[in-house]
């Protein structure tokens, strides 16, 4: 539907342009020549009144008698604008910002947010510009309001937070699809700021949160895990070689020695002392 209408409308536009030699009439040529001989007569006078200057990113789209000159829009740089018979309209075709308003919008997973945003456009075509709408400006900014509404209203709040630069090319699309009519090139679409309820602020904050300890808790298990391994490995090692065992007993001696202890323990292995007992009974 919406191509069968910019189909139609260029067909205006296109009839407007190529009948304009014999839509006037012979009494509309009679008044352009009339027209143009009160220039001439009325020089260099008339100059000021019929020479019009249009900047670089401007055009001009001249009616005669009320239909657009054939071709296209006019400029930039000098133009000619017969008296009584031709009047024009500029057009600026810079690019414009169309700051978008908090809109209510309502998600797919039922939560209320404020979003906010901007859309960056141009002008392309001067003459759709003003023979397809009467403010193309106003319709744009409307048009935005309502894309923005209907296809965030298709998302869950995971995805708004999560896709904006994917959400606002989708916007881009739509807009730009909508607007060609119009005349409107849709450069860029950016989601500003999106608002959410501070209930719903504080229950992501503690899911956030308690992801968080689980993460933690997982970290900590694991390292005792490995550390449990490392231990059972270094318990075999000691049990197969006695004098690893006393090496470890030494080097707990030193750790306890430099800590300035009043109190040492020296734990001797037990048979030393059967040893020393079995001496003392063959002396």
């Amino acid at each position: 539907e919406a191509m069968s209408r910019h189909m139609q409308d260029k067909e205006v536009i296109q009839d407007s342009q190529h009948g304009f030699t014999k839509g006037i009439g012979v009494c509309g040529w009679i008044l352009v020549s009339i027209s143009f001989l009160l220039v001439l007569i009325t020089l260099p006078f008339s100059i000021w009144a019929c020479i019009k200057v249009v900047r670089e990113y401007e055009r001009a789209v001249v009616f005669r008698l009320g239909r657009i000159l054939p071709k296209k829009a006019k400029g930039p740089g000098l133009i000619l604008i017969l008296p009584c018979t031709d009047t024009f309209i500029r057009v600026d075709l810079r690019t414009v910002t169309c700051n978008i308003p908090p809109q209510e919008i309502l998600t797919k997973d039922a939560v209320t947010t404020q979003v906010d945003g901007v859309v960056y456009y141009r002008i392309h075509s001067a003459v759709s510009a003003v023979a397809n709408v009467s403010d193309v400006h106003s319709a744009t900014f409307l048009l935005a309001q309502t894309t923005l509404r209907n296809v965030l209203g298709t998302k869950s709040l995971a995805q708004l937070l999560a896709g904006r630069e994917e959400i606002a090319h989708g916007i881009q699309d739509v807009l730009d699809s909508a607007t060609e009519q119009w005349g409107i090139k849709v450069a860029r679409v950016e989601i500003k700021d999106i608002r959410i309820p501070v209930a719903m602020q504080r229950t992501m904050a503690a899911e956030a949160e308690a992801a968080q300890e689980a993460r933690a808790k997982v970290v900590a298990a694991e390292g005792e895990r490995n550390a449990s391994k490392a231990l059972k490995q270094a318990s075999v090692v000691l049990a197969e070689s006695p004098a690893g065992l006393q090496l470890r007993y030494l080097q707990t001696l030193t750790t306890l020695a430099a800590e300035n202890n009043s109190t040492i323990v020296f734990p001797l292995p037990i048979n030393m002392f059967e040893k020393l007992g079995q001496k003392n009974r063959g002396g």
